[in-house]
């Protein structure tokens, strides 16, 4: 539990924190193209309204005062309605013949009056001139591209060493955070297996007295019902003991604290679901209603058999002890081996939507149906089932509705 806990306050806050940072580092990333975009769409404008004696240097126009403007290298070239190049200014800067002869195609036959292509590095605008003929200016984008580049790579370095050293601050917080409960947690199991344990020696010492007193013929039937009566609550007292403790060593195995306390076997899964099936076969006639299975061969896990039987048991139990008279509670067996799933359903009362959530926690009554007076039970047995599937790195859950029944699913 108090691991699940940690990793999930260390996945929020990483996400968080996390979304923050991509979130202002995507902004300075977009502001930074949109720089670059503007500082070629300026230089473009700026080229090709020039005039051709006036342009060496694309994106370099002269201010009022005789200085120059800067902006980036490229090429002025005009060609007539064909394609045919007329006039070509001297610049500074070389681009590939087939690239120049692609762009003016695509300008001339294909009607595009501008462009960007990342590929080749290469912008361009156009517009019709005075005699009909076509100005395209060109400019190389390498700088703007390799700007654009090397800011992705650095933010991209910045989020994961980012993300890295909070990850470890993060760790190193949940453990501080989490250390009180933690110690609240472990104080509150031990309290609850030493106590069930100590709990074990005077119910068995009340149950063997009241055993004695009820072979004792001089104690009259008045005073035998008492008797009787303490016998029974002693009885009662004794399976509540060995519920917690089977919740304690559960959760001592879920969070590694105690590896001992359950055992690692190869269990013939199919062969241990349809026995208890069987055995649950009197149990449910005598309360009017059938049981039918659907089990996979084959099927192996790796676990406690006392445990994983211990859940097969509630869950089948639980199924017989709450289905309609007359109906039919189904237990289903599929998957791989390794992945089993577990499914019992049955037809009877709905579980409120409300108490859906709760039904795998301790001492949790839904209504009155479901309570110990009607049924014996004490409202651990599915906590027990959750407690055992978790130890085991399985999922329980439950679904149910008036139409469907419920369903107890069990993932190994």
């Amino acid at each position: 539990m108090l691991k699940r806990l940690r990793h999930k306050f260390i996945a929020i806050v990483m996400a968080l924190v996390g979304t923050v940072l991509v979130a202002v580092l995507g902004s300075t990333y977009l502001a930074t193209y949109q720089t670059q975009m503007q500082m070629i769409e300026d230089s473009l404008n700026r080229s090709v309204y020039g005039s051709m004696d006036d342009r060496p240097m694309m994106g370099m126009m002269r201010q009022p005062d005789g200085s120059r403007m800067g902006g980036m290298l490229g090429l002025l070239v005009e060609v007539d309605p064909e394609g045919i190049i007329v006039e070509v200014s001297d610049a500074p800067v070389i681009i590939n013949t087939s690239v120049l002869e692609s762009v003016i195609d695509r300008v001339v036959s294909g009607g595009e009056q501008s462009g960007l292509d990342r590929e080749t590095h290469i912008a361009w605008t156009s517009i019709y001139t005075e005699d009909d003929e076509i100005r395209i200016a060109l400019i190389d984008t390498s700088s703007s591209d390799t700007i654009l580049r090397e800011q992705a790579i650095k933010d991209l370095q910045i989020v994961v060493i980012a993300l890295a050293v909070l990850y470890a601050i993060t760790w190193w917080l949940s453990d501080w955070a989490l250390r009180p409960v933690e110690r609240a947690w472990e104080q509150q199991r031990r309290f609850v297996a030493d106590a069930s344990h100590e709990l074990k020696t005077p119910l068995a010492v009340i149950l063997a007295n009241t055993q004695i007193l009820e072979r004792d013929e001089t104690i009259g039937e008045d005073a035998m019902r008492w008797v009787r009566s303490t016998a029974d609550e002693a009885s009662h007292m004794k399976a509540l003991v060995g519920d917690l403790l089977q919740l304690a060593r559960a959760d001592e195995s879920a969070a590694g604290v105690s590896a001992g306390a359950m055992r690692h076997e190869d269990i013939d899964l199919s062969e241990m679901v349809e026995a208890a099936t069987l055995e649950f076969d009197a149990i449910a006639f005598e309360r009017g209603c059938l049981v039918e299975d659907d089990i996979a061969p084959d099927l192996h896990v790796s676990g406690d058999p006392e445990w994983i039987e211990r859940v097969v048991r509630i869950l089948v139990d639980n199924a017989c002890k709450y289905a309609a008279r007359g109906s039919t509670v189904t237990v289903r067996l599929s998957g791989s081996s390794g992945h089993p799933i577990l499914a019992v359903h049955n037809m009877g009362s709905p579980i409120d939507a409300e108490d859906l959530p709760h039904v795998f926690e301790r001492f949790y009554r839904t209504d009155e149906a479901r309570s110990r007076e009607a049924e014996g039970g004490f409202g651990l047995g599915l906590a027990i089932a959750k407690g055992i599937v978790d130890a085991h790195g399985g999922k329980i859950s439950v679904s149910s509705t008036e139409e469907e029944g419920t369903t107890f699913t069990v993932a190994f």
